[in-house]
């Protein structure tokens, strides 16, 4: 009998109760997007770091004209400067608007593929830093929810860990851009790095241990693992599709398709592995 790992976070926000912006920290607003939905969580978080010698803001999100009216209130409340704008990956929920931003606030783009950056901006890789007067962002690559992510650390400890650990659930490793095992890697150096707090990019801050979040993420994904193979063992050759429907029964149909994704990723690591052999659109020990 396999058993589910304990989820530390017990004592979050009810969902849909997060405020539109919150001070995290004496140099960090968050501000939430209005494009609440079952993969977005609440919505976008974008944040807005730094002091007025410089900010950054990291994750413009939609371009939603209610959200960028809400991002240029915090910057005028604190009386910032914007230098930069970062994204954490491509998916439109978090790039978007980043190079409208940009412009508008006169800031370069930064981002980890030319794609997003854009020919104007910076192209980030591994370690590099973001500076913004006295504050500062060093890029943490962590590749796994897709191949272009990155976090950013903060000076003070707290990391902004995008798509790769959420506010709330777990995130998606959607096949084929999504590496389980780059994934599991990416964990591993985020846990090594002990962050003292977790911004994601769904869903409320993580201050309290995040490292027991980061270890229940590891701990989830060997359990993924294992249903999958034990539906295997137990049924013989199965689909992503099979698999699916018995290790996330008891979770809501409209989240199926993006579980399939994350199983079909599953299936990549465990084949490259040598647990699981294909056969077409099966898999079998």
């Amino acid at each position: 009998m396999l058993h589910a790992p304990r989820d530390p976070r017990t004592s979050l926000p009810a969902f849909g109760q997060l405020p539109r912006t919150t001070d995290l920290d004496e140099v960090t607003t968050r501000v939430l997007a209005p494009n609440p939905s079952p993969m977005t969580l609440d919505g976008t978080n974008t944040y807005v770091v730094g002091g007025p010698d410089g900010a950054v803001i990291v994750d413009p999100g939609p371009a939603d004209p209610t959200h960028l009216g809400a991002v240029e209130g915090v910057v005028a409340r604190r009386d910032l400067d914007v230098v930069a704008v970062a994204v954490t990956h491509h998916h439109v929920d978090h790039a978007q608007a980043a190079a409208d931003w940009a412009h508008r606030f006169g800031a370069r783009l930064f981002a980890t593929t030319p794609a997003v950056a854009g020919a104007a901006g910076t192209v980030l890789s591994d370690d590099d830093v973001i500076r913004a007067g006295p504050t500062s962002l060093r890029a943490v690559t962590t590749p796994g929810h897709c191949g272009d992510h990155v976090a950013y650390r903060l000076d003070g400890g707290a990391l902004l860990s995008g798509d790769h650990v959420l506010g709330r659930g777990t995130s998606v490793v959607a096949h084929p851009d999504g590496d389980l095992a780059a994934y599991l890697d990416s964990l591993r150096r985020v846990l090594d790095l002990g962050p003292h707090a977790l911004y994601p990019g769904h869903g409320p801050e993580l201050t309290d241990d995040p490292s027991a979040v980061l270890q229940f993420y590891l701990d989830h994904r060997e359990f993924r693992q294992q249903q999958i193979l034990q539906v295997i063992e137990q049924d013989g050759p199965s689909t992503p599709g099979e698999i699916v429907a018995q290790v996330y029964a008891e979770v809501d149909r409209v989240l199926w398709p993006a579980a399939e994704a994350s199983t079909r990723a599953a299936l990549q690591a465990l084949t490259d592995r040598g647990q699981v052999a294909p056969d077409g659109d099966r898999f079998q020990r």
